[in-house]
């Protein structure tokens, strides 16, 4: 079996490693002239600026790659123990991860504290609430606001209210198989199952899957886009500029839009279902400032009188020479993003110092009219994506988000393939996970 990869993005190159390691035949193709997709650094002025996730967790699944790849003298590790903070009611409240933590963070009141630990005696999810109707019912109204809106919500840039639990809580209602999820924290904790560690490289976040690709590189084509996708005999055709392809199996990682326009000739139902789906545009603003907290950084709550989402600190996570990475757009004002890149920065920089009591400096502005899957009611499109066999979806919007869910998605898939294990008997929701 020959697996054609579309897309070079963390999927599709751990993909191909994967498949490699089992000597399983593939080959992929990539748009761009640097592999890594939404993962992208850069430097400026000697600083490292991350352009996509800001960071990964030090998984088993991503250490292992990071010893195949020979990154272990540049991982750059931070301490779990690192506080992360919610703006609330004007200033930066801690998040608790602890029983201690808890007892005295002033996120919650007394009485908000005593409803969220009632979430045992709460029911589990039910069909065709939204995330925010579940969290409400959990937790109570007061540790929605101030801690799951934000933090969850700041995951998708999106507002929890917006997102329909079919597609949002799939994690969350793995975890209430305890029957609870206060019960599954407090049980993953009593089993020594901490937080993995937070990680980036010396070069950022980039620097992994680059090395992905210089280890893979005989398998991978870059500035090659794949043009369409043809249906021929029991396999498929990949045409590109270079030419045609034959692979017996199609695993398409690239964004929605993308992959509706190559699939509009395998299935046009499923390709205009994936038009459908809507992403948050997101603008990046790095700034560089003397203030030295410690800490991941913070969200904002979605009431509060500021523009900025929430800010990364990575000069504190990764000892990032003063770097802080503002996000601003999402759900919440998606307008915004549209904005000359100097008010952008204007805005990151004045809500900043307001919050930080810090002066700080724009380095840079980046917008991305497209910046993640939000996640809301255009997901319920999904049910409308039934790809033949031999077509693979593995990407943010057909699975989970994140780094560590995508490596883990790639190793799967290519147990089965190696296995040769996907087949007519292996549907759309299995193969993605």
């Amino acid at each position: 079996m020959t697996v054609g990869i579309v897309g070079a993005g963390i999927t599709g190159l751990a993909l191909t490693h994967y498949l490699g390691e089992r000597g399983a035949d593939s080959v992929a193709f990539e748009a761009a002239s640097d592999p890594g997709g939404v993962i992208k650094s850069e430097r400026v002025d000697g600083r490292v600026l991350e352009h996509g996730p800001q960071r990964t967790r030090l998984t088993a699944d991503i250490e292992a790659l990071v010893d195949d790849c020979g990154l272990r003298g540049d991982l750059r590790t931070a301490d779990t123990d690192l506080p992360l903070y919610v703006y609330v009611d004007g200033r930066l409240r801690r998040v608790p991860f602890s029983i201690e933590e808890f007892v005295s963070t002033d996120l919650l009141s007394v009485r908000g504290k005593l409803r969220l630990l009632a979430e045992p005696l709460t029911e589990g999810a039910r069909d065709g609430e939204t995330a925010a109707d579940y969290f409400v019912r959990k937790f109570g109204p007061e540790a929605y606001h101030n801690l799951v809106e934000p933090l969850f919500g700041g995951i998708y840039g999106s507002d929890p209210a917006e997102m329909p639990g079919e597609y949002a809580l799939r994690t969350v209602k793995k975890m209430e198989r305890s029957g609870s999820l206060i019960r599954a924290a407090v049980n993953r904790r009593l089993e020594g199952k901490g937080r993995e560690a937070p990680v980036s490289f010396d070069d950022g976040m980039a620097q992994l899957p680059r090395a992905l690709y210089e280890h893979n590189a005989d398998r991978v084509a870059l500035e090659t886009a794949v043009d369409r996708i043809v249906p021929e005999g029991t396999g498929y055709r990949l045409e590109t500029e270079d030419g045609s392809h034959r692979v017996d199996h199609v695993v398409v990682t690239v964004r929605a839009d993308v992959a509706a326009g190559l699939l509009a000739d395998v299935d046009a139902d499923s390709a205009r279902a994936l038009r459908r789906l809507y992403y948050n545009p997101l603008a990046y603003v790095h700034l560089h400032s003397a203030a030295a907290p410690a800490g991941y950084g913070y969200q904002v709550r979605h009431d509060e009188p500021l523009r900025t989402l929430g800010v990364t600190w990575n000069a504190s996570l990764f000892d990032r020479d003063g770097v802080y990475t503002c996000f601003l757009g999402g759900m919440k004002n998606p307008g915004l993003v549209d904005r000359p890149e100097r008010e952008l920065g204007r805005i990151a920089r004045e809500e900043f110092e307001a919050v930080m009591d810090a002066e700080a400096e724009v380095v840079n502005v980046t917008r991305y009219p497209r910046g993640i899957p939000a996640y809301d009611g255009s997901w319920t499109a999904m049910a409308d994506v039934d790809l033949p066999d031999g077509i693979t979806l593995a990407s943010n919007y057909a699975g989970r988000m994140g780094v560590p869910a995508r490596v883990r998605e790639a190793k799967r898939l290519a147990e089965r393939f190696a296995g040769d294990d996907v087949g007519a008997d292996a549907p759309l929701a299995e193969a993605t996970g």
